[in-house]
């Protein structure tokens, strides 16, 4: 999802890595659950999000949009999020003490709160969002607070799905509404709905219909 902000306005003005050390360690969240309520439809999910939440939870990604997830229009593309429910408009996986449900399968973007990513050149580098998180901070490694087994691959794959979303939003500028629902259905059913592998075969499985899915796209429908 991109935001329009300027980086000096929400960061402390610093870029990280993975092997960086950044005051993000909120001490387990006691007591809070406030980024998990009110946000929105902004918790947009990749595949390995739903790879990782239909595996936990034994549930297909249609029984997920039955209750905890939802469809939305994002950047031009049709994406899922997680659902905010209730008067507080609470995550639907927050249980009544305030803990997340799915911790162990939480989705990318709530582990990388209260950090963003920043995009250039092919790659990414975090960076500390100051205005997101009111609890007191202790610094951590990025890789310890991603708590994201394999991260090379994981950041390889982010770049990939990220570069390939922004290919697909410049190239559907040009495309009437129907071409806009033929690939969004296509990217649900071929990178969301299609059941994959455990995480240990996720990234290879994925990498392959991703090159299909530039094929059809990207390369035989230009502008």
């Amino acid at each position: 999802m991109q935001r329009n902000v300027r980086m000096e306005d929400i960061s402390d003005g610093k870029l990280y890595t993975a092997n960086d050390l950044v005051k993000a360690d909120t001490g387990n969240c006691e007591g809070c659950s406030a980024c998990c309520k009110g946000m929105g439809k902004s918790i947009v999910l990749d595949p390995l999000d739903i790879q990782r939440l239909t595996n936990h939870l034994g549930k297909t990604m249609e029984e997920l949009l039955n209750r905890h997830v939802e469809l939305n229009v994002v950047d031009g593309i049709i994406l899922p999020n997680l659902k905010m429910t209730g008067k507080e408009e609470a995550c639907s996986f927050l249980n009544q003490e305030g803990r997340c449900e799915i911790h162990e399968a939480r989705p990318g973007i709530c582990r990388l709160f209260p950090l963003g990513r920043i995009y250039e050149n092919n790659t990414f580098q975090y960076f500390l969002q100051i205005h997101e998180c009111k609890k007191s901070r202790t610094k951590i490694k990025v890789k310890k607070w991603l708590d994201t087994p394999n991260l090379k691959k994981y950041e390889e794959y982010i770049c990939k799905w990220h570069y390939f979303q922004k290919d697909l939003q410049n190239m559907m500028e040009f495309q009437p509404d129907e071409m806009r629902k033929k690939v969004s259905m296509y990217i649900l059913q071929e990178l969301y709905l299609k059941p994959y592998p455990m995480e240990a075969g996720f990234y290879e499985e994925f990498e392959e219909r991703l090159c299909k899915a530039k094929k059809v796209f990207l390369v035989t429908v230009q502008p």
